[in-house]
């Protein structure tokens, strides 16, 4: 459509829809203990200074929690399904995803996992304490899991690149510089299997006065089957494109993906006390609607080709790497959490 930046009506023919569609009265207001300034009752924080607000029986109800999604290196609140399974009505899953801020359908495909998955992740653990509250009058319980409790995603599992086995158990080497780890069969608690997914999409655009044009873009995409061991006191990374399988002897075979699957059913076999977990991909869509993947953008700055043109690169990865490792730990946590609750009542 061609452009017109002179006819542009001064009033909308609709009507702009209010940010608050609720009045209250005088007495619902809610006073900042930190600024004295009044504030809506559905607000978790002060609009003015953004201290949290207090928070009592009678405005519970009417709060609504904020969700704005996390930058990278923030560290949150996971309210997980707890107990599982959950049974709201049909009016209660519609509220809870209203004040999740997720669509419907996404709500029940969480549900019907029946499994312990996150269903919201809050910037603070006040909000992730009205999260909880507000859901339990729908039918829907959850616990509390901080981000800082499953370790920051800053310290990545450490990757195995080739082993050693014996009859004791594993020498694990991460480089060829670093001494092995030795890993009895005793120590192996819970394998965690799953699929690292990346896309690559790489652009050149040429710059112009007018408007930008590209010049060329590609697309790479990758799909790569590992799987986390969780031991006594430490977790490892076991990926197929990056480890040597000639510890397998004769059973290697051609394919990465074959000889991880075969390594897998190797440690089953030599630690029988150790819970194989295959969840993760049949989950993986649903955890998207809280635990996204991270995307990321990278510029390979300006290059000129002749006078007057300049390109300039960019790409944008998106992987779904955190997402694994969060649900990795998140795992292994729930799993630590009922063995120690289970000493206790024995």
């Amino acid at each position: 459509m061609p452009k017109d930046n002179e006819n542009v009506p001064l009033f909308p023919d609709e009507p702009v829809a209010r940010l608050e569609s609720q009045s209250f009265a005088p007495e619902q207001m809610i006073r900042c203990e930190e600024c004295l300034r009044a504030n809506p009752p559905t607000r978790v924080n002060c609009l003015y200074c953004a201290s949290v607000l207090p928070m009592d029986e009678v405005t519970v109800h009417l709060k609504k929690p904020i969700l704005r999604p996390l930058e990278k290196w923030e560290q949150g609140y996971n309210n997980i399904l707890w107990p599982s399974p959950a049974n709201p009505t049909e009016a209660g899953l519609v509220d809870a995803a209203g004040l999740l801020r997720i669509a419907t359908p996404d709500l029940v495909r969480i549900l019907e996992f029946g499994m312990p998955l996150p269903i919201a992740r809050a910037a603070t653990l006040d909000e992730a304490v009205l999260i909880q509250r507000r859901l339990e009058p729908m039918g829907i319980g959850t616990r509390i899991v901080a981000d800082e409790e499953l370790g920051r995603e800053e310290t990545a599992t450490p990757k195995v690149r080739a082993i050693e086995m014996d009859q004791s158990g594993i020498w694990a080497f991460q480089t060829p510089e670093t001494p092995a780890i030795n890993i009895p069969w005793s120590d192996f608690k819970l394998l965690v299997t799953g699929r690292l997914i990346t896309r690559r999409v790489e652009l050149k655009e040429q710059k112009a006065r007018t408007e930008n044009s590209i010049v060329d873009s590609s697309q790479f995409f990758s799909d790569e089957p590992v799987f986390e061991l969780h031991t006594k006191s430490a977790a490892y990374r076991f990926s197929a494109n990056s480890f040597d399988f000639t510890c397998l002897g004769k059973a290697k075979g051609l394919l990465a993906a074959q000889n991880l699957g075969a390594l897998l059913d190797r440690f089953c076999e030599n630690a029988p006390d150790a819970e194989r977990d295959d969840t993760y991909n049949r989950v993986r869509k649903a955890l998207d609607v809280v635990w996204p993947s991270q995307q990321q953008n990278e510029s390979s700055g300006w290059r000129r080709e002749r006078p007057g043109r300049y390109i300039v690169g960019s790409a944008t990865e998106t992987s779904n790497e955190s997402q694994f490792i969060r649900y990795s730990r998140l795992r292994h946590y729930l799993k630590v959490e009922a063995k120690v609750k289970k000493l206790e009542s024995a």
